[in-house]
């Protein structure tokens, strides 16, 4: 047993000499041995990746790319919204300098154009390709809460049915109402009522003088409703005047979704009728890129007496092409209207829209 003792013992100093003698390892929280991690651009070379990683085979890496007419077709569309987002933001920079008589301009207006290309198809009539246009140059003063808005359509002009059902349309369905410049005055009641008075000529010969006015608000009741009103009236002085009052409540409904019905109401001087819309939206974002936008809606008249005029649906499906400024829309439709005798049409549209602007904002 003393032998045994002693052997240990021995074995003991020769192993603790050993390891004093062996540099980097003479403690127990130093590491025996270290191992070199590779750099990252070597692990994410392209010889390196599984080829489950490509869309491609990994030796068309490195090869030149193919000159095709769709390539400079796109590379072209790509340097005109580069070019012309900053012009567009630029020209109404400058109408804002010289109107306010400032060497600063406000650095957010919403002076967009939306350029595109629409199809519709229905029972028996083939897709035609039919191009649009829109356009809005809204130049904020500096020292007053005055604009200069420059708009492609009045939106006063065009009938409600055609409205609730606008990106159901192409160019050839809409009506026109020609462009309109007009001074803006932007003002607020209390804290909560933001009112606008526009004064201005539809940009035609001869010219139309117009006026109108406009006051919302909206609020949140609870943590689930949200509720909005709006009330306009307007005058033309060859179309006569006109009020339109509009009301929604919207809340979210889980899983991603959201609703908003709204109900509108609308006095046609022309006709001395009233016409009335009650739609319901429902809203989902899919994904980063695509969203979907189904709705219901029914369109009614108060001459010869109060009656429905339409009946829709359609299911809005909208996809980011490209950065925040090139989208396609797909938009199957049904229709029942009662100068059909209710008969159902069926539509679908398909779109392709460039939005070219300076400014982060969109109008829809």
């Amino acid at each position: 047993m003393a032998v045994k003792v002693r052997f240990s013992g021995t074995l003991s100093r020769v192993c603790t000499a050993l390891l004093a003698a062996i540099p980097g390892i003479s403690t127990a929280q130093e590491p025996l041995f270290s191992v070199a991690e590779p750099a990252l651009q070597d692990v994410l070379a392209p010889e390196n990746l599984p080829p489950s990683f490509f869309t491609f085979a990994p030796e068309e890496f490195w090869a030149k790319p193919r000159d095709s007419y769709w390539l400079q077709f796109s590379n072209w569309v790509l340097t005109q919204e580069r070019t012309q987002g900053d012009r567009i933001q630029a020209l109404g920079e400058w109408a804002d300098r010289t109107l306010s008589g400032s060497n600063q301009a406000m650095p957010d207006n919403e002076s967009y154009l939306r350029l595109g290309f629409a199809t519709e198809s229905e029972y028996g009539d083939p897709a035609q390709f039919e191009p649009e246009a829109r356009f809005r140059l809204e130049v904020p003063t500096v020292e007053e809460k005055l604009k200069l808005v420059i708009e492609s359509e009045s939106d006063e002009l065009i009938p409600l049915s055609e409205r609730r059902r606008s990106r159901q349309l192409t160019e050839d369905e809409r009506s026109d109402t020609e462009a309109t410049g007009a001074f803006r005055f932007l003002s607020t009641v209390g804290d909560a009522i933001n009112l606008s008075n526009d004064v201005g000529v539809r940009l035609r010969l001869p010219a139309d003088a117009f006026w109108r006015i406009k006051a919302e608000k909206s609020w949140q009741p609870g943590e689930d409703w949200r509720l909005a009103v709006e009330q306009r009236a307007y005058y033309f002085h060859q179309d006569g005047w006109g009020t339109r009052s509009w009301f929604g409540a919207g809340r979210d409904l889980g899983n991603g979704w959201t609703t908003l019905v709204s109900s509108e109401v609308e006095w046609v001087h022309d006709e001395r009728k009233f016409e009335l819309s009650q739609t319901a939206n429902f809203y989902k974002r899919l994904n980063n890129r695509s969203t979907l936008n189904p709705r219901l809606g029914v369109l009614v008249e108060s001459q010869p007496n109060w009656r429905p005029t339409s009946v829709f649906t359609d299911v809005t499906y909208r996809y980011r092409l490209h950065s925040d400024w090139l989208y396609g829309e797909i938009i199957p439709a049904l229709e029942f209207p009662r100068d059909e005798s209710f008969k159902d049409r069926a539509s679908l549209v398909l779109r392709i829209e460039l939005f070219f602007s300076g400014s982060i904002e969109r109008p829809y």
